[in-house]
């Protein structure tokens, strides 16, 4: 269905079941509340007097896990992940508490994506400490906007990597507000 722009009434005219069907029923069902099929779902605009449903998701890896790697790997448990519809935006939040083993030695957590966008793990979009004294642990977190996607279903799935040293990493969340 799509929304049609409204007829103009004319006094004294007949409004027929098909304009009202067309001009009010199925308008109102393009409306948020006419579209709504999922609990804490919202919606974006997807084009002209066109809207689409969107739902929020999270997911968490609360196992530690280490890594020596110095260019984004996975940990031996893959992810944090999420897999959802996005238009050409998404918000996306990481966190993470960790450490390096090395004082002054950076731990990172990023992410990539992968479905109908494909986007490499880097640095830009990256948390991470460093300058502190050997096994130092920390939580942290940030949120990036991301405008660069292609439309579609897009998966998001976090990358790990250190300066030098281990890398220490727990309590990883990764979650998208996908616009």
């Amino acid at each position: 269905m799509t929304w049609t722009a409204p007829m103009t009434a004319i006094s004294g005219s007949v409004f027929t079941a098909a304009q009202f069907n067309t001009h009010v029923r199925d308008n109102l069902n393009e409306t948020a509340p006419g579209k709504a099929s999922m609990v804490s779902s919202f919606f974006v605009g997807n084009g002209p007097n066109s809207i689409v449903e969107r739902l929020p998701d999270v997911a968490n890896v609360g196992t530690l896990e280490t890594t020596t790697s110095v260019t984004y790997t996975d940990l031996a448990t893959v992810g944090p992940s999420v897999t959802t519809d996005t238009g050409n935006r998404a918000l996306v939040f990481i966190r993470c508490a960790m450490e390096n083993s090395l004082a002054n030695e950076s731990s990172f957590m990023t992410f990539e994506v992968s479905g109908a966008s494909t986007f490499a793990a880097s640095d830009t979009f990256a948390i991470n400490i460093d300058g502190l004294a050997a096994a130092s642990r920390m939580r942290i977190g940030s949120m990036y906007m991301i405008s660069t996607l292609t439309g579609g279903s897009n998966t998001f799935t976090a990358k790990y990597k250190v300066t030098a040293g281990t890398g220490t990493f727990l309590s990883r969340q990764i979650a998208i507000l996908p616009l």
